[in-house]
């Protein structure tokens, strides 16, 4: 299939990052400032709770017989390999965008990470960003984890294959079987764009037909999963039946296949906060987090099977720390070049946070999706 560059000339971005704007909230400690302020809970006469002011993620872990998040072995390294990307979609929680061109993996870092898998029998390679492909490291970290026989996630925007200058990168992900996890928060334009930018969608569709003509979702071919997450301050519906209504949708409307669907809840932080904010909606939000607060999915967070690698080396407990600037606790080692005994991060405690709400909220979120 022939590719122009038509998404980013007919794209409208659905806003500039904060950190083009200058925006306050483009500073980490800006919002765990929001996050750690009272919610102001809206009245209920038999609510006992009114005016309890902060409620603490680790509060509601122990009310619930749990002394914190302890980590196991690492199952998976979750790298983020910057936050340039070819979009500025409204719901980012890594504020990524054009403008982040010095925000990108060097070569000594990813190798970094590589050695780390030589030295271990970590299974899984999970790649993000921005768009990771548009990171110079991307091809290198897929080969040479495919050479040692790792899994290999790509966390792709599908537009990036649209562009003339990536026009080949389909066609290489398929021929390193390379799982490619998407978003596409709606099977309409309507929504999607509105979440995402004009004419998200309908690049959206042409790559997925794509990939589909490649081998991904089908019977045999590569995993092709499509990830929703709500246009506002809502949680996800059920994933089984969401993923069924895609699959009509999608096979019906335009003859596509997929793999699976994952649902993900907004993470209040970075431009989603900012919308909340200006919504006034912040309060309600968290305050749905909290009474949805489900031990279950707390059990099964990816927090707990995951080390987080940032695109300068640091090291975190999941994404969204990385992007709050919390980096691993207790001592241990900061950096992935640091990092000589990766046995060292088994039993670790979980930094943790009120943004935690948002991955232990009714059936769960996570970078795989629903967990309870």
């Amino acid at each position: 299939m022939a590719t122009t560059d038509r998404g980013s000339r007919k794209m409208k971005r659905a806003a500039m990052s904060l950190r083009q704007r200058s925006h306050a909230l483009a500073a980490p400690a800006a919002q765990l400032a929001v996050l750690e302020r009272p919610v102001v809970r809206q009245a209920r006469p038999d609510d006992e709770t009114v005016g309890r002011g902060v409620v603490r993620f680790d509060d509601t872990l122990a009310e619930h017989g749990l002394a914190g998040l302890k980590a196991g072995p690492i199952e998976t390294l979750q790298v983020n390999v910057g936050k340039l990307c070819n979009m500025t979609c409204r719901h980012c929680h890594v504020d990524a965008g054009p403008d982040r061109k010095a925000e990108v993996m060097s070569r000594e870092t990813a190798d970094a990470v590589l050695d780390l898998l030589r030295r271990t029998d970590i299974g899984t390679l999970d790649l993000t960003g921005g768009a990771p492909e548009m990171c110079p490291q991307f091809e290198h970290l897929v080969t040479t984890a495919r050479s040692l026989g790792r899994h290999v996630i790509d966390r792709c925007n599908l537009t990036i294959l649209m562009l003339r200058r990536y026009a080949h990168m389909a066609e290489f992900l398929a021929e390193h079987q390379v799982e490619i996890v998407a978003s596409l928060p709606c099977y309409t334009a309507e929504n999607t764009d509105a979440q995402r930018g004009d004419g998200v969608f309908d690049d959206s569709i042409a790559a997925l037909k794509l990939l589909n003509s490649l081998g991904y979702g089908t019977d045999g071919g590569p995993g092709l999963t499509l990830v929703y997450n709500p246009g506002g301050p809502s949680l996800p519906p059920p994933q089984e039946k969401l993923e069924a209504d895609y699959k009509t949708r999608l096979r019906e409307d335009f003859g596509i296949e997929f793999t699976r669907l994952f649902t993900i809840t907004n993470m209040p932080i970075s431009r989603f906060l900012e919308d909340l904010l200006e919504q006034g909606r912040f309060d309600e939000y968290m305050e749905k987090l909290v009474d949805a607060f489900n031990p279950a999915a707390a059990d099964g967070v990816m927090c707990r099977s995951m080390v987080s690698v940032n695109w300068d080396g640091r090291l975190s407990d999941c994404d969204f720390n990385q992007m709050l600037d919390l980096d691993l606790g207790g001592g241990l080692p900061q950096y992935i070049s640091e990092l000589a005994d990766p046995s060292v991060l088994a039993g670790r405690s979980v930094v943790t946070g009120r943004h935690c709400y948002g991955c232990t909220a009714a059936a769960g979120s996570g970078c795989r999706g629903a967990i309870s």
